[in-house]
């Protein structure tokens, strides 16, 4: 028997998110266009909301641009002329020619110059989890992993020169977080460089500085890295997380870039200490990668057995007999006030052995028998077989909301 390819089809997120109903297709939508179902929908929220909440606790400011924009945007950022075999068709529009973006980074080095700005903005740390569209080929498109819609967790770091190799290590350290609550681990780190051929932007200068600037911070971070040529942006090269599938398949998930290209090409300048315009730099770089590659990844890791902080249902309630539902429904009341995920599993689903055995994968299951009604208290089930001695609700929703506050991936706090 081949126990990795038992695991792998065990895992495919594919077969996991039709089974738990977390996302689907449809041919009237069309292919590499997944739609969320309200249990995957959950997930990503929470996801995005970690993120999100990361960002802002680093000092990034969110902002929202639009998924459009005229095609002579994408020629003067460069995606036009090194990027178009992977982009949507220019439509027709009021003797215009717009395209659904490949990327956020364009929009937002225009939010940069809305305005003028002084060296004491930078660095100015602009974040957005925004769509962006990939004319994949049918062939490699694939449940979440390869799609033609993706939402891209994106940031920008406009900074000056020497503020660019504290903003790629302060980048790294966010993404070594999430990946400790999302209970993953890298591969590997790869320091993408360019290759031969034409899709890369000449300008050997930009590209020696800008790859010193990432091997620094490769080296004193301590990370074991190598380097691959062909695998860096048109515009510069990259620090690429990669991860690994249930079925061996390598991917990358974060990336950290550093760019000095845009910045010259929309004429980006900062007001310096001298009171002379200055270029700034660019710093791409995304904690998570895209939501859809994100989510396949956890599916496969996890089975589909989130972290407690991440799953679509994070608490069953099973009354024992329908004697106790007036006690559960009020328990799920108190759920939704302190914002846990929690659904009833009644008797009129099976036995408590069936129901138990169907929650298989909620982090937490409170049985609710007649002795814990009559005494106010609650037994709680955790998802790896152990059970708890009955405690009163209030305790075990405060430890609960603890353990999903902090992220964490343990079940439950021992001390």
């Amino acid at each position: 028997m081949n126990i990795a390819s038992d695991h792998s089809q065990d895992h495919d997120h594919r077969r996991l998110g039709r089974e738990l109903g977390l996302f689907g297709t449809d041919p009237l939508i069309g292919a590499g266009l997944p739609y969320w179902l309200p249990d995957g929908a959950a997930v990503r929220h929470a996801l995005e909301e970690y993120v999100r909440d990361a960002e802002r606790r680093a000092g990034y400011r969110h902002v929202y641009s639009p998924v459009l924009g005229k095609r002579e945007l994408y020629e003067i950022s460069g995606h036009w002329s090194h990027y178009s075999d992977d982009m949507f068709p220019p439509m027709e529009l009021g003797g215009e020619q717009v395209v659904l973006r490949p990327s956020l980074c364009p929009h937002h080095a225009l939010m940069y110059r809305s305005r003028a700005r002084s060296y004491r903005e930078l660095p100015l740390r602009m974040a957005e989890t925004g769509g962006m569209y990939r004319a994949e080929l049918s062939g490699v498109l694939g449940g979440l992993t390869r799609v033609r819609a993706i939402h891209l967790n994106d940031a920008h770091v406009f900074c000056t020169l020497d503020q660019v190799a504290d903003e790629a290590r302060a980048a790294l350290g966010m993404i070594r977080r999430a990946y400790e609550a999302l209970g993953i681990r890298p591969a590997r780190f790869r320091l993408s460089l360019p290759g031969p051929g034409g899709k890369y932007v000449a300008d050997p200068e930009k590209w020696r500085r800008s790859t010193a600037l990432l091997t620094e911070v490769l080296d004193s971070s301590g990370l074991s890295y190598e380097a691959a040529e062909g695998e860096a942006a048109f515009y510069g090269p990259k620090i690429d997380v990669q991860v690994v599938d249930a079925a061996g398949r390598e991917s990358t998930l974060s990336t950290v870039q550093v760019d000095f290209h845009q910045p010259e090409r929309f004429d980006l300048r900062y007001i310096g200490a001298d009171g002379a315009g200055h270029r700034p730099v660019m710093v791409h770089r995304s904690i998570i990668g895209s939501v859809e590659r994100a989510v396949a990844h956890l599916l496969e890791q996890h089975g589909g057995a989130f972290p407690a902080w991440l799953a679509p249902v994070q608490l069953a309630v099973l009354p024992v007999s329908e004697a106790q539902l007036p006690r559960a429904e009020s328990l799920l009341s108190r759920c939704a006030d302190t914002g846990l995920r929690a659904e009833l599993a009644g008797p009129e689903l099976g036995s408590l052995g069936a129901r138990v055995r169907a929650a298989r994968l909620v982090p937490y299951q409170a049985v609710i028998g007649a002795k814990e009604d009559a005494e106010g208290l609650v037994a709680l089930r955790l998802r790896d077989g152990r059970r708890l001695a009955p405690m009163p609700d209030a305790d075990a929703l405060a430890r609960i909301d603890a353990l999903v506050g902090a992220h964490r991936t343990e079940l439950w706090d021992t001390e």
